[in-house]
């Protein structure tokens, strides 16, 4: 049992209420729409909750399953560990391998009724082996094929004749069944854009080589949390998925966990929302907050220094606060003299560098302050908040790493 006092709560109660206000936002969308799904009989798109990466550092032991329980068909991870894992949590789930397979995978696949995302020939090779080996029937493994429209990272090339050679391995008589079809958009964040709609024309140029071919799969997914917020792409993707007798599938992460991606008028590195006035804006929550308590406290005098390299030194007479949590718990060494965290509803700044497993913050001008008072890193207290989009804008990166890099030493607790 761990007994440092370093936490993350969770919230069962907010991770539910996101989860059932994307579906709601998916209603309102299809409201608007002149078109509904007719491929599968089904109008709303389905939502696969993407929980890699131990559910955006939420913990896919506790997020998984309360997100499987609150009707998540489908869940999303990168590997295989994560699904064996995502498996032994949610025995009834479909779950969906986002980053392909590797070499001694195939049996896993097979074992924990897994679903694959492939693209190269490499894939299908060690799957059709594995097949034979257990001596399966033909089309007894469900993959989703990866298109690769833009991205340059995961897919088939759409260049050539790539796709209708890949398109050839999904015989009768193969073990394969082609039950997915699968891209990625590269800026769905960015409103109006043209390479998003570039995108979803090749995507559906590409949906087209699939229904000559004679393949008729379930599922077409292309389409995140800005896709599902947005909602700029869902109708000519519903129609897409209705002329091949699919059903579309979105892949909401972040927004999952509270967080709205941050939507831009064109392609920037700039990490600044451009929030239109006429886009609604979904009532998501953050399921995260990450809290510690103090350990220490001590005076110093003016002109003493405090922490690694005497980046701070006091230009008054100071009361530091010790927290018993660093870099290596997740909290970025960027945040060194940037950053500050909540503590009886004050602020306290961040004094000198963050170390390894402690870190000092300034309690001068907050009254009262003891050993042992809950100290919070993300998250409220009082009238305070501090999010997952602050700490980014001052390390200089995006609230996915922010949330992700909260170490696996850190206990994840349910609340609520």
């Amino acid at each position: 049992m761990q007994t440092r006092p370093v936490w993350v709560e969770i919230s069962r109660d907010n991770l539910i209420a996101n989860y059932h206000e994307l579906r709601a936002v998916l209603r309102r969308h299809l409201a608007l729409a002149s078109v509904q799904a007719s491929g599968a009989g089904n109008d709303a798109p389905t939502i696969l909750a993407v929980v890699k990466a131990n559910a955006y550092g939420h913990g896919m032991s506790e997020c998984a399953k309360l997100l499987h329980e609150a009707g998540a068909q489908w869940l999303g991870v990168t590997s295989i560990e994560e699904a064996v894992r995502a498996r032994s949590i949610c025995p009834t789930a479909q779950i969906l391998v986002m980053s392909g397979i590797w070499d001694g995978e195939a049996g896993a696949v097979v074992e924990h009724r897994l679903t694959p995302i492939v693209w190269e020939r490499f894939h299908l090779d060690l799957l059709e082996a594995e097949a034979r080996r257990q001596g399966l029937p033909p089309q007894s493994i469900g993959v989703h094929l990866e298109l690769d429209t833009g991205m340059s990272r995961q897919g088939v090339s759409l260049h050539g004749d790539a796709l209708k050679e890949i398109l050839m391995r999904f015989h009768t008589t193969s073990a394969l069944r082609l039950d997915g079809l699968a891209t990625h958009f590269s800026a769905p964040e960015v409103l109006d854009s043209e390479e998003t709609n570039r995108q979803r024309l090749l995507f559906e140029a590409a949906l087209r080589v699939v229904a000559a071919a004679g393949l008729r799969p379930k599922w077409i997914h292309a389409g995140n949390s800005a896709t599902i917020l947005r909602g700029e792409q869902l109708e000519p993707m519903l129609k897409a998925a209705s002329r091949i007798g699919a059903q579309l599938m979105l892949r909401p992460g972040l927004s999952l966990y509270g967080y709205a991606p941050r939507l831009t008028k064109a392609f920037t590195e700039s990490e600044h929302a451009v929030v239109p006035p006429d886009l609604p804006r979904a009532k998501l929550s953050p399921v995260l907050a990450w809290k510690t308590r103090i350990a220490s406290l001590r005076q110093i005098a003016t002109g003493e220094s405090a922490g690694y390299n005497a980046t701070f030194r006091a230009y008054r007479p100071t009361r530091l606060a010790l927290l018993p949590l660093g870099y290596a718990d997740g909290l970025s060494r960027l945040l060194s003299n940037r950053g500050s965290v909540l503590l009886r509803g004050h602020r306290a700044p961040i004094a000198g560098r963050v170390s390894m497993d402690q870190t000092i913050v300034d309690v001068t001008d907050i009254p009262g302050v003891q050993i042992g008072d809950e100290v919070v890193i993300l998250g409220g207290q009082g009238e305070g908040c501090i999010d997952a989009y602050e700490l980014a804008d001052l390390a200089g990166t995006i609230p996915y790493e922010v949330l992700c890099n909260i170490a696996s030493r850190v206990p994840r607790l349910l609340v609520d």
